[in-house]
């Protein structure tokens, strides 16, 4: 698997115009809500409360690492602390520059693999143990948002796509339970979706593996992801402590994004911010831009305007939270992604 680093460099250009299409959205809406009053709102926001809100996203950093270093723990694989945080932070920057937030868990599972040896197929799991934890509160808020917003005065279009996503999560969450529980219905479904790709793949790659070879590879990692999953799922403790800690830190992200408007002396309805907070981290999965920049905008800027808050203030109190929870962790993630990229070279010549 290509390091992280290597992939931005091959696709460099369009990470860049991807970047580019996104920041003039951005730019766009700043002017069509008005750009000096967003410029005159941020000149006055309250750098402590920034402070504070960079505090919080730290600390959601670290229960996020606790999390997972408890869910290896249960699959007996015990790696440091320190470590772990630098990897979620390589991989959170991986998920940062590539559109629709892909490829984080299985960089997780690359990086505990080339470096502590651990079987790829039980950090992936491990990993998408993780985010499973994650999709508890995420799916009980999105069912609540999709009943909430049947209420509000909506453009039809923005209606249609808050449903589709949250139907694309809920589906994507209960086809990952369902495979692990149903391995064998799984393992024909990828088998058959492999076979029909398989010629297309040896002409693109000229990789001579042959199918027999490739289906007992995906046999293999499906029961061996299969059985890490159940095994963390199934652990009462770790079961428990993960799920209150997944709702703590939604907790925590959802004070913080309040913090955001509070810095620029706003206080907002709690629960419809709540309901509009889930469905930008619903249009966030998008697969359109990296971190769906200013799809997320637009359509939060007219979710508020239908309780009151004006756009200058929502694309304001948005870019507060973009710089906290996006531009500040890609930043760092940069760093721990050359990091890692560098040792695994150094990995590599060592035991050639």
């Amino acid at each position: 698997m290509e390091d992280t680093y290597e992939t931005i460099r091959k696709h460099k250009w369009k990470i860049i115009l991807s970047f580019a299409l996104a920041f003039f959205i951005i730019f766009a809406i700043t002017v069509a809500v008005g750009l000096g009053d967003t410029i005159e709102i941020l000149s006055h926001a309250n750098w402590y409360f920034i402070l504070f809100n960079i505090i919080l996203e730290a600390g959601i950093y670290l229960i996020w690492t606790y999390r997972w270093k408890l869910i290896l723990h249960g699959v007996n694989q015990k790696i440091r602390f320190r470590s772990l945080l630098v990897m979620l932070l390589a991989s959170d920057f991986g998920n940062s520059v590539t559109p629709g937030a892909a490829g984080g868990e299985p960089l997780r599972a690359y990086l505990l693999s080339a470096t502590k040896n651990t079987p790829f197929e039980i950090g992936f799991a491990s990993s998408t143990a993780d985010r499973v934890f994650e999709f508890f509160p995420f799916v009980l808020i999105s069912i609540f948002a999709a009943f909430f917003i049947l209420s509000w005065e909506i453009p039809i279009i923005t209606r249609i796509i808050v449903f589709v996503m949250i139907f694309i999560s809920i589906f994507f969450f209960a086809i990952i339970l369902y495979a692990v529980y149903r391995k064998e219905i799984a393992q024909r479904v990828i088998i058959r979706i492999v076979k029909s790709i398989y010629p297309f793949f040896v002409k693109l790659t000229n990789v001579d593996h042959s199918l027999t070879e490739l289906n007992e590879k995906i046999i293999h990692y499906i029961n061996r992801f299969s059985q890490g999953f159940l095994q963390v799922v199934k652990d009462k403790k770790i079961f428990i402590i993960g799920f209150f800690l997944s709702f703590f830190m939604w907790g925590l992200d959802i004070v913080r994004f309040y913090i955001c408007f509070v810095t620029i002396g706003v206080y907002p309805p709690l629960i419809p911010l709540i309901i509009i907070y889930t469905i930008g981290i619903l249009v966030m999965l998008a697969p359109i831009l990296p971190g769906a920049w200013g799809i997320r905008e637009a359509i939060i800027v007219g979710l508020f305007a239908v309780v009151g808050v004006s756009g200058d203030v929502v694309i304001s109190a948005s870019l507060i939270d973009r710089f906290v929870s996006y531009i500040l962790p890609t930043i760092i993630g940069a760093f721990a992604a050359l990091y890692y990229g560098k040792r695994i070279k150094e990995i590599s010549k060592s035991t050639t």
